[in-house]
């Protein structure tokens, strides 16, 4: 018997996203594909037909945190069927693609477990699970998921606002040894170059006017361009900001082997491209980087960083750290501090080590207590926030152009976000939302830049209205 997918019919979907911006990507295309079978997103599980688990794997506990969230799950169902209704429970994501057994052993009341190269599936596998099987799909496919998924519609792209992820990279060759991504995202692979403009290009005809691109190595991206050339992200950055209404590209995250001399060229020569850049270390120890496999030393780090600076005085760095990796000694923790202190990074994402079943790391002898672990984290921390406070000081008294995105929280007062990802908030109309406008930083606070409007030209008539349509769905 031919499977069908399900008929269009009023039905809620509610997504749950945990984990990176890849995840936030996901979710979107999980809901992309499933709005022609008549699923229409809502807020909140209470209100769902459908209610999918998109799961991280990077976090710790990561798979207790979503068999609780399943189990709460279950309950609700079980009450809605003492009044006739139920509730279909899907279970997404790195975690699935890792534990998809383990799920179905524990937890009977999932209907459907899928991995991240699966979701282009999403409304065939469901039609199955209509049908009363329990579904798994954590194979990964031949074909290209983004060439079997709906395109975004424009009217869909306008809720989305002003600022959108766009996958270009997935997957990862690098095999750090704390890291599950090579075995729950696959193997490196990059979208062709003309399937990631017509995207983009979709997304700016929904008012998009900065894209935030994704990949796990997105540096390492080689699309093939129609002739079969290869691409690499300096030369996909360039072709994006010629979209008509694109006026910021970002890109995470980053692998320090994969900066090109085209990648930080463009840094230097396209102004699209924000001055702020998510560059991982994970460690300031050269035996430790041995240790995780990151296939590069603190030095030829600390010279990518000179490379980029060079190109981009202005730059702003961000950061990964992962404290109490087997083996860190004090010493090893030590230099770490010393790289966090020198790059002089902005912000940064700091981790305890956490095991991973199934990666190298997990079975390494010299394991860091875990009280050594949560002090290293507390300390890289406050270093961190401090050097995060300085920046936000620094700017204080530059006039940065900032892309208004939205009303702020009380009357006449509206928000957006500088270059460097800084939330900025002014005085100003709401017709300004979806502009660039120069704006004075007059305060620092903890979180956020207090900033003045220094002059607004008057949009035309045409932008007032996109602005006013953002405006009234976020």
């Amino acid at each position: 018997m031919t499977e069908t997918t399900p008929e269009p019919t009023s039905k809620k979907l509610f997504i749950k996203t945990y984990g990176c911006q890849m995840n936030v990507y996901d979710s979107d295309r999980m809901a992309d594909a499933l709005a022609p079978h008549g699923y229409e997103p809502v807020q909140a599980a209470e209100d769902a037909d459908l209610v999918v688990l998109n799961t991280c794997h990077i976090r710790e506990k990561a798979s207790e945190k979503v068999f609780s969230e399943i189990g709460r799950l279950r309950e609700m169902r079980d009450e809605r069927r003492l009044t006739g209704g139920d509730l279909m429970i899907g279970v997404a994501g790195c975690v699935a693609q890792a534990e998809g057994d383990e799920i179905v052993r524990r937890a009977p009341a999932v209907n459907l477990v899928f991995g991240p190269q699966s979701y282009h599936r999403l409304p065939e596998l469901l039609a199955r699970a209509h049908n009363g099987a329990r579904v798994v799909d954590t194979d990964f496919p031949e074909e290209d998921k983004f060439e079997h998924l709906p395109a975004a519609k424009k009217e869909v792209t306008l809720k989305r606002g002003l600022t959108a992820f766009l996958t270009v990279q997935e997957g990862c060759d690098k095999f750090c040894s704390f890291c599950v991504v090579p075995y729950t995202r696959g193997s490196e692979t990059s979208r062709p170059l003309e399937q990631v403009l017509r995207e983009a290009e979709t997304l700016a005809e929904g008012g998009v006017r900065e894209l935030t691109l994704l990949g796990q190595n997105v540096n390492a991206y080689h699309g093939l361009d129609s002739r079969g050339r290869t691409v690499g992200l300096g030369e996909l950055c360039y072709r994006l900001s010629l979209i008509p209404g694109i006026a910021r590209i970002r890109y995470t995250t980053s692998h320090p082997l994969d900066m090109t001399d085209e990648l930080i060229e463009m840094h230097r020569d396209l102004d699209a491209l924000m001055p702020y850049l998510h560059l991982p270390i994970q460690s300031g120890s050269d035996a430790i980087l041995r240790s995780m496999n990151r296939r590069h030393t603190v030095a030829e780090y600390m010279a990518v960083i000179e490379r980029i600076k060079t190109a981009r005085p202005d730059m702003a760095m961000s950061g990964d750290f992962i404290v109490g990796f087997p083996g860190e000694t004090d010493a090893d923790f030590e230099a770490t501090m010393q790289v966090v202190r020198e790059v002089g990074y902005a912000s940064a994402y700091t981790f305890k080590y956490s095991i991973r079943p199934g990666t190298p790391g997990a079975t390494m002898e010299n394991q860091v207590p875990e009280a050594k672990k949560a002090e290293r984290l507390t300390r890289i921390n406050e270093q961190i926030n401090t050097q995060m406070h300085a920046f936000h000081r620094s700017v204080v008294g530059r006039t940065l152009p900032v892309l208004i995105e939205k009303p702020g929280r009380h009357p006449g007062q509206i928000g957006g976000r500088s270059p460097y990802l800084q939330a900025v908030h002014m005085d100003g109309p709401t017709r300004l939302i979806g502009q660039i406008i120069p704006v004075e930083i007059v305060e620092a606070r903890n979180n956020s830049l207090i900033g003045k409007i220094v002059t607004v030209a008057e949009p035309n008539p045409a932008s007032v209205i996109e602005s006013q349509a953002i405006a009234a769905h976020i």
